[in-house]
C-alpha cells in the first residue's frame, strides 16, 4: 500500500492556549497530524509538506473535568515542511534508512471569555521544529520509525504580552510511529504515534513546564479507486497527558498538580496518488473528557509531494 508522504514528518509549533504566557494548558505538539500511516516514509529524495491546523475549544475543564470558563480558544497553524530521506538503507541498523526534516509553522490564536471578551490573541512565525536524525524500517507486515527532534523558540514570546505565538522555551522530543498491516495486502493497516515532550525553563519567566506524552492513533483501511488513485479513511483519535509538574517562582502547589489529559475521537481520509508521490488528506476530531486545559474539537488539511 503506498504510504501518504506527509505522514512521515513531525512538526511542532509552540502555541497559547491560556490567559498569560507562562500557564501550560498544552504540549507542544499538534495531536492528531500523525494519526495515519505513523510508521510510514516519503520515497527517498526530497519531500514538501503542507498542513493546515485548526483548534476551536469553547470550553475550560477543571481537575475533574467540570467546566471552568466558557469562550473561545482557537489556533490556526500553517506548517511548511521539507524532508530529505536517503536511498541507501544501512545494514548495521537493520536496514534501517537515514531521513531529516525542518519545519517553519505560521500560526495564529486568540482568546476569548463569555464575560469579559477578547483576552489575547497574536499572530506571525511561530516555534521551528527540526529533526536531525529520523530512522525507518520498512517491514512485511509492518512500517516503523524513530527520531529525535528539538523545538526551538522562535517564534514572538514576551511574559505577560497578549500577543505571543511562541512558547517561549526550547523543547527536546524523541518519538516513534508504527503501521502494522493487517492483512496481506497492506490494505487494512493499524497506526500508533507516540512522542515525549522535554521542556526546558521558559525564558523570563522561570517556568519550567511539565513534561508530556502525546499518542495519535488510527485504524484505516485502503480502497483501489484507480491504477493511480487511492482512497484511504477509517476511525482515528488523540491522546496526550502532562506527566510531571510545573515548577517555577508563582507556581502554587495547586496549579503544579493539576496535570492536564486531552482525548478525542474522529476520522481520516487521505487520497493516495502513488505514481505521482503525492497525497492530499482531511481529518476531523471531536475532544472528551478532557482535564485541566481546554476543550473542543480540530480539523486539519494536508497536501505532500516527493519531488
Amino acid at each position: 500500500m503506498p504510504s501518504s508522504p506527509h505522514r512521515c514528518v513531525l512538526v511542532l509549533a509552540g502555541f497559547l492556549a491560556a490567559t498569560n504566557g507562562w500557564a501550560q494548558n498544552r504540549g507542544v505538539y499538534p495531536l492528531g497530524m500523525s494519526a495515519t500511516n505513523s510508521g510510514a516514509m516519503p520515497p527517498p529524495g526530497l519531500s514538501y509538506s503542507n498542513l493546515f491546523l485548526f483548534y476551536a475549544r469553547d470550553e475550560q475543564r477543571g481537575t475533574d473535568g467540570e467546566i471552568l470558563a466558557t469562550g473561545q480558544n482557537s489556533v490556526l497553524m500553517d506548517m511548511n515542511t521539507l524532508t530529505w530521506v536517503s536511498a541507501k538503507a544501512l545494514a548495521p541498523l537493520g536496514g534501517a534508512r537515514i531521513s531529516a526534516s525542518a519545519t517553519i509553522p505560521i500560526a495564529n490564536n486568540s482568546l476569548t471569555s463569555d464575560v469579559t471578551g477578547a483576552i489575547s490573541g497574536g499572530g506571525g512565525l511561530a516555534d521551528s521544529f527540526y529533526q536531525p536524525l529520523i530512522l525507518a524500517w520498512s517491514l512485511t507486515r509492518a512500517d516503523i520509525r524513530a527520531a529525535y527532534g528539538f523545538l526551538a523558540p522562535t517564534g514572538r514570546f514576551e511574559p505577560g504580552a497578549p500577543d505571543n505565538v511562541g512558547s517561549g522555551y526550547w523543547t527536546h522530543t524523541v518519538s516513534s510511529g508504527q503501521t502494522v498491516y493487517l492483512t496481506i495486502d497492506r490494505a487494512t493497516a493499524l497506526s500508533a504515534f507516540e512522542m515525549y515532550e522535554l521542556h526546558t525553563t521558559q525564558e523570563g519567566t522561570g517556568i519550567h513546564p511539565g513534561q508530556t506524552l502525546s499518542l495519535d492513533y488510527s485504524l484505516t483501511r485502503t480502497l483501489r479507486v484507480r491504477d493511480d488513485l487511492r482512497l484511504q479513511i477509517g476511525p482515528a483519535g488523540y491522546m496526550q497527558w502532562q506527566t510531571t509538574d510545573k515548577t517555577g517562582p508563582g507556581v502554587s502547589a495547586e496549579s503544579a498538580a493539576a496535570h492536564y489529559r486531552v482525548t478525542s475521537l474522529g476520522v481520516a481520509l487521505n487520497i493516495l496518488f502513488p505514481s505521482r508521490k503525492a497525497s492530499l488528506g482531511a481529518r476531523y476530531f471531536g475532544e472528551l473528557s478532557n482535564r485541566s486545559t481546554f476543550q473542543g474539537n480540530s480539523v486539519q488539511i494536508a497536501a505532500a509531494i516527493t519531488f
